[in-house]
Formats: structure tokens, sequence, C-alpha cells
């Protein structure tokens, strides 16, 4: 049963899904809010809403050291693959995915940390729903669900992070708002989340 975390909580992946747990997937999932009163009535609904997911790694220093995005679609040494870019947010289930595969990270890298941001500046007032969920591939079960609280004049936030701890992985949800067009924008805000 998938753990349905809190803004700061952290889990340890090993105890939640086992030491065998090697390929997961990071999904966002958004849609666009329902427009209200009068106008919902003249337009009929929503434009849509392009969030893109990203990737980020970091050594023991901070320093960043790699990033899987729509603009590199994989980690250079091939261990995190983001799926393709989503610029609606139509349909059910995740609209975007990164995969990664824990056993191929590099050991130099201490954190992965997770981002979302609007790409044309669109605010998340206009998104509802939304959320980031882990998913161990073996099996397709969901291991975490972290609610990204929607609204505010944020065009970005600060998903969850993967950290290293001994052998094992750890994973904390974070949802800190920000403000940028891309991740490199938003580097400040995800500096002070290592």
């Amino acid at each position: 049963m998938a753990i349905s975390l809190t803004k700061n909580q952290t889990i340890s992946l090993e105890k939640t899904a086992g030491s065998g747990l090697r390929n997961i997937t990071m999904g966002l999932g958004w849609d666009v809010a329902k427009p209200k009163g009068f106008l919902a009535k003249l337009t009929g609904g929503g434009d849509s809403i392009d969030l893109d997911a990203s990737a980020l790694f970091f050594d023991a220093s901070g320093t960043l050291t790699d990033s899987v995005w729509f603009r590199q679609l994989k980690s250079k040494d091939g261990s995190v693959e983001h799926t393709g870019d989503n610029r609606t947010g139509a349909g059910d289930g995740d609209d975007e995915q990164i995969k990664v595969d824990l056993g191929r990270i590099p050991a130099s890298v201490q954190t992965i940390v997770f981002t979302v941001n609007s790409f044309l500046g669109q605010d998340f007032g206009k998104v509802e729903n939304a959320y980031c969920r882990l998913v161990n591939d073996q099996g397709r079960t969901e291991i975490a669900r972290f609610n990204l609280s929607a609204g505010g004049a944020h065009t970005g936030q600060v998903m969850a992070r993967l950290y290293r701890e001994g052998q094992g992985w750890n994973m904390q949800a974070l949802g800190t708002p920000s403000r940028g067009r891309t991740f490199q924008d938003m580097l400040p805000d995800i500096k002070g989340s290592l």
C-alpha cells in the first residue's frame, strides 16, 4: 500500500519497498483548474497547462552534476530517463514520468531533486489535482504519493528529493514553491532544499 506523504516527510525506500528495489519511476500528474463563476459559463473550460518535470543530480558538496528535463531526456550515464514532454496535462494518470535505475546512479551523486515548473509562465493558480508519486517498476506498485498543493502565484515547485543514506535511498516530500520557467531559474530554491 502506498504511503501518502505530507510536506517534509521522509521515508526509507528500502524499508517501504524492500531491499531489492532498483528501478523506479517518478510520475507527475496535473489537471487544468476549471474556471469558476460567470466566465466559466461563457468559456466552458480552461486552457492547457504545460508543466515540466526535471531530475537534478547533486554531489555531496551541493554541486549540480547532471540534469534530466525536456531538453535533455537522458542523464549522461544513462541511469535516468525522461519519457517525454506533456504540454497540456490532459488525460488520466501520470502526465510526465522520469525513470530511475538506482543501481546505475554514480556513487558521486548524493541527491536527486525532482522539480516541476511552468515553461509558459502560467502560475499554479491555474493547476489542480497535482501530484508526484514514486512507483516500483517491478510490479508497477506505488510506493509513495505526495499531493502538490495547487494555487498560488508561483510558477514552479521543488517536489521531492531522493538522497543516499548508508547503502540505501530515502525520499523526502518537499513542496517548496518557486518561480521560474526552467529548473535553472529555480536553482536558489532547489539548493535550499539540499
